[in-house]
């Protein structure tokens, strides 16, 4: 017997009711394809499908055409006997309800069967796990492990053992160097920017809060004093903020006692420790020295060696009383009316004239550097310390940022042969005066380019000048005459002192030779800067 079968092959046409189950999402049928045989299972067993799979049998005994029939639940067959689709044609299903108390489906259960077991586990299965993501980013940075934040707490509760109502400012130095790993002299800015209320002491709960609840022990060193430095809308360290740590050094230190009875060169040493250090670690030279600049400078290890040592003058990087002696009386020395200025006619009188006019000139038309005196034509104290560093040290990069401003005469970045040529003019008269003999520039360019080895040989960049050891003395060549001859008679003994002690700079050099002979002039002995005296770094200072 032949049937003629009509399937309807859109599920939509079914009536889900039939079903009597919660709401099932796709993505769970996807993960969980044994649902669908226990959907099916459960289908088959409710009475609607019984009667509805009888139906069909009964119609194909009887040779009737194989109809779908809807369900006793359903309205009346459509046209061409398929079960009404549950939506509109060719609309799109409506969002289900949020709320279960509205669902057509829940009222529905409550005439009929109620939710099954297998339905309630359905409805677990079908709840889209919550992945938890661990937080990845702490503004005060990652929390501490554990073990160590015990640790601290434990040394914490020692130190502050026996002061129950806090530590005073004259007993923080243990806190500031055991727990803290700063140096002593910021015990007071440390303390200062704990109380903040001025109270005069810090409790033990306002130090874990600040210390280990702010999360500032998992800080860097450079970056914790950079915080403990700065003014709290600032993102930047100003020369005013290196003061308070530096009134603390000159009190405290061992090596700076015998200043006590001197505040003002106290107020000068301060002056000069700070135009050092941002010579140096301040490369963009706007006052404003960064968390990078000094994070990429020596300053923090200078800070630590300075708290170590107790000879001021072995910790050769900005803290020497040497260097600083050596940087006032050469500018002391210059400054003939002591206003604390210095002009041109100063200026030349440098190193026994050693400099030309015309370099003078470019010095003071501000090229390297604006001056901060604030008077016409007159170069202050800060001035003459970036001065001497760069005259000193031309090995150093400030340096040679410093004297290739100058000699750059348009500013395009390069050093052309005509530019360099016009500042060795005068070398070359002032050679002819002195009756010596004089090398034309032809040669003397050859010798540059040789000693340079620059990317093209027609100019010279700053770069080319920073990848060669030998750089500072192209600049000796154009201006200095004193260091040109030098260079070009040079001692094997001081070439052999170089070499025994390669860690020192021209500027460490330059310091101790002048200390010494200053030292001597002021003991009312005569003494030469060219006396070839070996460097005993373990003898004492004579100051």
């Amino acid at each position: 017997m032949i049937m003629d079968v009509e399937v309807v092959k859109d599920i939509t046409s079914f009536d889900p009711e039939l079903l009597q189950l919660p709401e099932l999402s796709p993505l769970a049928l996807k993960e969980n394809p044994h649902i669908a045989d226990q959907l099916y299972a459960h289908w088959l067993a409710l009475p609607e499908t019984t009667k509805l799979v009888k139906s069909f049998i009964d119609d194909a005994k009887s040779g009737l055409p194989f109809s779908i029939s809807g369900s006793n639940n359903n309205a009346a067959s459509t046209a061409n006997n398929s079960l009404p689709s549950t939506f509109p044609a060719g609309g799109t299903p409506p969002l289900s309800p949020r709320s279960m108390s509205g669902s057509p489906r829940t009222v529905r259960r409550g005439f009929g069967v109620g939710p099954s077991n297998l339905g309630s586990l359905l409805k677990l299965v079908g709840e889209p796990v919550k992945e938890v993501i661990p937080q990845f980013y702490f503004q005060n940075g990652p929390p501490p492990p554990t073990d160590l934040k015990e640790q601290c707490l434990s040394r914490i509760d020692q130190l502050f053992f026996g002061h129950e109502d806090g530590i005073h400012i004259q007993d923080f130095k243990a806190v500031t160097k055991e727990i803290c790993k700063l140096p002593s002299f910021f015990s007071n800015v440390l303390f200062k920017k704990i109380d903040v209320d001025s109270t005069g002491i810090v409790t033990r709960d306002s130090f874990v809060d600040y210390w280990i609840t702010r999360n500032t022990m998992t800080m860097d060193i450079a970056t914790l004093i950079f915080n403990i430095l700065k003014q709290h809308d600032h993102n930047y360290l100003s020369q005013e903020d290196f003061k308070p740590v530096l009134r603390e050094l000159l009190v405290s230190h061992p090596g700076l006692e015998f200043l006590l009875s001197t505040p003002e060169f106290q107020d000068r040493y301060a002056e000069t420790v700070v135009y050092r250090i941002f010579y140096y670690i301040n490369r963009s030279g706007n006052g404003h020295l960064t968390q990078r600049e000094l994070k990429r400078g020596n300053l923090i290890s200078a800070m630590q060696h300075a708290d170590e040592e107790e000879d001021i003058n072995k910790v050769l990087r900005y803290f020497s009383y040497e260097h600083f002696y050596v940087i006032y009386c050469k500018f002391w020395e210059l400054d003939t009316d002591h206003d604390f200025l210095i002009d041109k006619e100063n200026l030349i009188r440098y190193g026994s004239h050693a400099l030309t006019y015309r370099i003078v000139d470019r010095i003071f038309a501000q090229v390297p550097r604006k001056f901060t005196s604030k008077v016409e034509g007159k170069m202050g104290y800060e001035d003459f310390v970036y001065f001497i560093l760069a005259e000193e040290d031309k090995s150093s990069e400030p340096s040679l940022e410093y004297w290739f401003r100058c000699i750059d005469l348009d500013g395009n970045g390069i050093l052309t042969p005509n530019e360099m040529q016009f500042f060795y003019e005068e070398q070359l008269h002032r050679m002819e005066c002195m009756a010596q003999e004089p090398v034309i520039f032809e040669d003397i360019l050859c010798q540059m380019v040789d000693m340079i080895s620059p990317e093209r040989e027609s100019y010279f960049t700053l770069r080319d000048l920073k990848g060669c050891k030998l750089s500072g003395n192209i600049f000796n060549i154009l201006f200095n005459l004193n260091k040109f001859m030098a260079f070009e008679t040079r001692d094997p003994f001081l070439i052999r002192q170089e070499r025994e002690n390669p860690s020192l700079t021209e500027w460490d050099r330059f310091a101790h030779r002048e200390y010494i002979r200053l030292s001597m002039e002021e003991d009312g002995e005569d003494a030469s800067i060219g006396s070839g005296d070996v460097w005993d770094e373990s003898a004492e200072s004579p100051f």
